[in-house]
């Protein structure tokens, strides 16, 4: 197992290149050095002089990836990709345009957003698989047939419904929550119990489809039928060996959102005011920092990749076939 994940690690570095070369190029082909000092400078009419001392202050003014103007390996090492963007294979992020040290900023902003994330996830996953077993059990009903009705519904309603919905709702109507902001300790539960709850129903609907599909799938296998007539009750069939088996997919599934808990929810916490990673690069986007963008990117897929490894390590768990060879 060790030579299956140092090998995949490996196989990540060209990966991890490639991304950060497309964010990189797709960064400067929307905005030049000369449009970040003017944006960071904030005047209208900012003065040549003042835009060529941001970007030497800032180690804009090299080229961006060949720099003629110099001589032997300094023409790679002397352009703006070598300095800003290889240096985070050694998670150096280096410093946003406003000088804050992004790593402090990502360490600072790493609780709230886990601490809005971490029991999204666990309530979400609880919640989906719940209604989709309940949905299979009762298949072919009435239940079954209003459940997916309300399932479609669910994922039909826009995000920025249930957040605004939500707000206007229990926190201004009924005063029950604060409608934004965030405070450290056991006080942020009271800031975070709507936008978990807001997270929670705002993905109930497409992933219970998704895992009723899932079950539906299983349930018609052959094994099933013979747990049946072995005289297995419908629900031991149901939570022994339909859910045992559908381990797989669903962890193919949950992997997909491992780098959600650590980027937050770009949505949900810039409109509740919570202080995290993912209005961290909202606001980077705004500002067009790109220091803080690509420092994100290269974050969440560093995440992506280490979420892969753990779901093909995880496989051997739930099912003793698969080798990782």
């Amino acid at each position: 197992m060790l030579a299956y994940v140092l090998r995949r690690l490996l196989y990540a570095l060209p990966i991890l290149i490639g991304v950060n070369l497309v964010t990189f190029g797709l960064f400067f082909v929307v905005n030049s050095p000369d449009d970040m000092a003017r944006m960071q400078l904030g005047v209208k009419r900012v003065t040549p002089e003042a835009i060529e001392r941001w970007k030497v202050e800032h180690g804009y003014d090299l080229p961006l990836f060949f720099n003629a103007a110099v001589h032997g390996s300094a023409q790679v090492t002397d352009t703006i990709f070598f300095q800003k963007s290889l240096k985070m294979f050694t998670f150096d992020f280096g410093r946003a345009d406003d000088g804050r040290d992004i790593a402090q900023e990502i360490r600072d902003r790493m609780g709230p957003s886990l601490a809005l994330a971490l029991p999204t996830f666990v309530l979400g996953l609880f919640a989906s698989v719940s209604l989709a077993l309940i949905l299979v059990f009762f298949r072919a009903s009435y239940l079954d047939f209003w459940g997916v009705v309300l399932c479609v519904a669910m994922m039909s309603i826009s995000s920025l419904f249930y957040i605004i919905g939500g707000q206007w709702l229990v926190s201004k109507l009924w005063a029950l929550v604060p409608i934004s902001g965030y405070a450290p300790g056991l006080d942020a539960a009271r800031f975070l119990v709507l936008p978990v709850a807001i997270s929670v129903i705002a993905g109930v609907g497409s992933n219970a489809r998704w895992y009723r599909t899932i079950f539906l799938e299983e349930i018609s296998r052959d094994y099933v039928r013979t747990a049946r007539a072995k005289g297995l009750s419908e629900r031991a069939v149901l939570f022994r060996h339909v859910l045992k088996n559908a381990m797989i997919p669903i962890l193919t599934g949950v992997v997909v959102v491992i780098p959600l808990l650590f980027m937050g929810s770009l949505l949900v916490e810039s409109f509740f005011g919570i202080p995290g990673l993912g209005s961290y690069t909202i606001d980077a986007i705004n500002a067009q920092d790109f220091a803080v963008v690509r420092a994100m990117v290269f974050i969440g897929s560093v995440l992506y990749i280490v979420g892969l490894i753990l779901t093909d390590i995880s496989y051997t768990l739930v099912d003793p076939r698969v080798r990782l060879e």
